[in-house]
């Protein structure tokens, strides 16, 4: 019997990754992984190349995957692609890209546009359609942003695609967005019904330059004569609609039923329950799901993985710094810094605000704060308060969730940051919740590959996915160090509160 094989690939912030499965075991048997930066041309601008990172990265993996692999291109029986989101690339009517992706909420360029819209058609009506108030997160300001500041690229865009839209395009030549994604157009979008909303041409653009919503696992084309050539797969493989990296991500780490939920710990954090009905709520998101009669209850932080990151960049000894280029063995070296120090980083306070914040605060003018330093705090000292800061941010965020009602039944835990175990039991303690963390850490692609497998009728829906997804460790938070960050927990959010308004003078001053 012949094997059927699926593919997934995930571009993400710092790195793309792409995997082959198998169909029936879901055993990867081939993976590879592409590390790339980002460009931050401006204040508050974070954008991306779409041609060399987006395709071109998403090309090169396909022709690694089929030569390190030897599987031939017949046998692969669909195709699932998921990207950062929401992010906004308008490209022109032969498929050109006109200018960098701008990229999802840590790019806070649309200020002004967010007032712009909130004062057109009113913060309510905003949120009565879109079931979210406004953000850095929603992809129509940014549109307007190009409207009003590049009137030339917008003259030229037929469509405004998100990042795994546009390989998508590129693979089929279909413009497509998944529901879950499209829910992030807002306000372009009405969330309950499930539709573009018409008359926002003169405002911020037509309907016609929105690509066609499908459900994720719905096939969006197949591959074109010219997308085989490029990438080595066969013309024909069907292509489905995909999705967000973070939705495919909680499909990766097995994420079936309601009141499951997902938190990712990337460069950023996400966390998305699913549940039986749209949730409307100021503090958060209510989105369709990935499946007709399922929606999500997403927030997410702007900073995580990526504080960890900037201290390796600037703050790390030189030693660690050095470890591999600056790779997974910094990463290690750097955790063992937290042997010199102890709970509460000896009186050092973080806030990790250092591209704005998302949920609950919607505050793009958030900075990062080290408050409390002395002549002895140490690196190591900043490092642990720089961890414990999500912690503290993950504790606001499920405190908001329970003031709504909201309470998830599990919480799965996955991305770059569960391999630092200590950094995971401290999130916990601070936190107070219990976290499962699945043994297989793939990520966002090997939930597109089992998307992909739903899309062209290899299994019945995602619940199936624990066909593929099972064995949990289970992070259990310790009532003693719970105790000791309890009073911390109630200065970080004081602080933020008392500096809230400098922050936005300080924005004021240099921002262009």
């Amino acid at each position: 019997m012949v094997k059927a094989y699926l593919l997934g690939v995930d571009i993400g912030t710092y790195s793309s990754k792409g995997v082959l499965v198998d169909a029936e075991t879901g055993d990867v048997v081939a993976a590879h992984v592409i590390e790339h930066g980002l460009s931050m041309p401006k204040p508050g601008w974070v954008e991306h190349d779409p041609d060399q990172i987006w395709w071109g990265e998403f090309v090169s993996i396909c022709r690694e995957l089929l030569a390190e692999s030897g599987i031939d291109p017949k046998h692969i029986k669909g195709v699932g692609v998921s990207g950062i989101g929401p992010c906004v690339l308008p490209i022109d009517a032969q498929g050109n890209a006109l200018r960098q992706g701008i990229l999802y909420g840590i790019d806070t360029r649309a200020f002004d546009e967010i007032e712009q819209l909130e004062k057109a058609l009113g913060r309510e009506k905003i949120f009565q359609l879109s079931a979210s108030h406004l953000s850095s997160s929603a992809s129509g300001p940014k549109i307007l942003w190009i409207k009003n500041n590049e009137p030339q690229v917008f003259a030229k865009a037929r469509w405004f695609l998100t990042s795994h839209s546009y390989i998508i395009y590129k693979l089929t030549g279909e413009a497509v967005v998944d529901k879950y994604s499209a829910c992030a157009f807002a306000p372009l979008m009405d969330v309950e019904k499930i539709r573009w909303l018409e008359g926002m041409g003169e405002l911020i653009t037509p309907v016609e330059s929105l690509p066609n919503m499908l459900w994720s696992c719905d096939v969006a084309g197949y591959v074109t004569a010219q997308a085989a050539r490029q990438t080595g797969l066969k013309e024909g493989t069907p292509v489905i609609a995909g999705t967000t990296d973070s939705a495919a991500e909680a499909i990766s780490a097995g994420l079936a039923d309601f009141g499951d939920m997902m938190m990712m710990f990337g460069s950023s954090n996400s966390f998305i329950m699913k549940t039986n009905k749209l949730v409307r709520t100021d503090n958060f998101w209510g989105l369709n799901w990935m499946e007709p009669g399922t929606y999500a209850f997403v927030g997410g932080m702007s900073t995580v993985g990526s504080l960890t990151r900037w201290f390796r960049d600037n703050l790390a000894p030189l030693e660690v710094a050095a470890q591999a280029a600056g790779g997974p063995n910094a990463y290690a070296a750097m955790a063992e810094l937290l042997k010199e120090t102890t709970p509460g980083a000896r009186g050092l306070i973080a806030l990790p605000y250092f591209e704005g914040e998302r949920t609950p605060m919607y505050d793009p003018d958030a900075k990062g704060v080290l408050f409390g330093l002395t002549l002895k705090h140490t690196r190591a000292d900043i490092y642990r308060a720089l961890l414990e800061s999500i912690g503290f941010g993950i504790r606001h965020n499920v405190d908001s969730m329970l003031a709504e009602g909201l309470r998830p039944k599990c919480i799965l835990a996955v991305g770059g940051g569960t391999k630092n175990l200590p950094w995971m039991q401290m999130i916990s303690d601070i936190a107070n919740i219990q976290m499962a963390i699945p043994n297989q850490q793939i990520g966002s692609s090997y939930g597109d590959a089992f998307m992909a497998g739903v899309g062209v009728g290899l299994f019945s829906g995602l619940g199936e996915i624990r066909k593929w997804v099972h064995d949990n460790r289970q992070i259990t938070p310790d009532p003693r160090t719970a105790e000791k960050y309890a009073p911390l927990y109630s200065i970080y959010l004081k602080l933020y509160e008392q500096t809230r308004d400098l922050m936005r003078d300080l924005s004021a001053l240099y921002r262009e």
